[in-house]
């Protein structure tokens, strides 16, 4: 009898041992049917964050790259920019929309983006073109805004150009155009850090091959002291960029 009852026992003890361990084996499968599910939203949400987009909107964002100049105002006002920059007809409208647009006078003015507000656009101007202009542009643009900084850079040129200024008074400018144009400040930690080539007006320069190849240097490292000093358009996430809006105007 007691023989009869011990494998009764045992055999219960078995029957629960399996439930237990096939209930366990259910839930691991549904865990990890979950965790599959989850990570391909994630990385469908990832690999598209503009398919909600028109198509052209998503193309202009696809064919996204750093503009050759920009400004970074330490600002979470876009309308205050847009009137210190006097625009007309000012227009809410898309990343998209405001990087397609090639008029020449044309300004796309960013969201705030981590304490800072982009404003890209051909109606910025140049300090190849005219340092005197570029110069009265953005100290009248900082005494009306505050800290505005300023970044140039063409590497098939080597022309390159950074400014940053604090209530209408320039902290530090350099700008190169083949000669130096515009060198304003003390050099900064960061500039020396990266290795930046500033040159004052009279200084002897290099020739040559050699210039060249400091030019280009220069200008392939002006992202990098932006990103030091405040924010590189090009390290902008897609899905902000799908996601925000700006405002696009004019200059006269």
């Amino acid at each position: 009898m007691n023989a009869v009852n011990h494998d009764l026992i045992a055999t219960m003890l078995l029957g629960v041992l399996c439930f237990v361990l096939l209930v366990a084996a259910v839930f691991v499968f549904l865990a990890l049917r979950w965790r599959r599910h989850d990570s391909e939203g994630e990385a469908a949400d990832n690999a598209e964050p503009d398919r909600r987009l028109p198509t052209r909107e998503r193309r202009g964002l696809q064919e996204w790259h750093r503009p050759s100049s920009w400004l970074a105002i330490r600002s979470s006002n876009p309308l205050a920019v847009q009137a210190a920059l006097a625009l007309h007809n000012p227009q809410p409208c898309s990343w998209a929309e405001g990087l397609q647009s090639g008029h020449e006078r044309a300004l796309f003015v960013s969201s705030p983006v981590a304490g800072w507000i982009l404003v890209l656009g051909g109606a910025l101007p140049e300090p190849a073109g005219d340092v005197d202009i570029c110069f009265r542009f953005l100290t009248d643009l900082s005494r009306q805004l505050g800290e505005v900084q300023f970044f140039s850079s063409n590497p098939m040129l080597g022309h390159h150009a950074w400014a940053r200024l604090s209530q209408g008074r320039v902290l530090r400018a350099y700008a190169w155009a083949g000669t130096t144009l515009w060198n304003q400040g003390e050099l900064t930690a960061v500039e020396a850090a990266l290795r930046l080539q500033c040159h004052d007006y009279a200084e002897p320069e290099a020739v040559g091959f050699a210039a060249r190849e400091e030019a280009e240097e220069n200008a392939e490292r002006v992202p990098l002291l932006a990103t030091c000093w405040s924010i590189d358009p090009g390290d902008l996430d897609a899905r902000f960029m799908a996601e925000e809006r700006g405002i696009l105007g004019r200059r006269k």
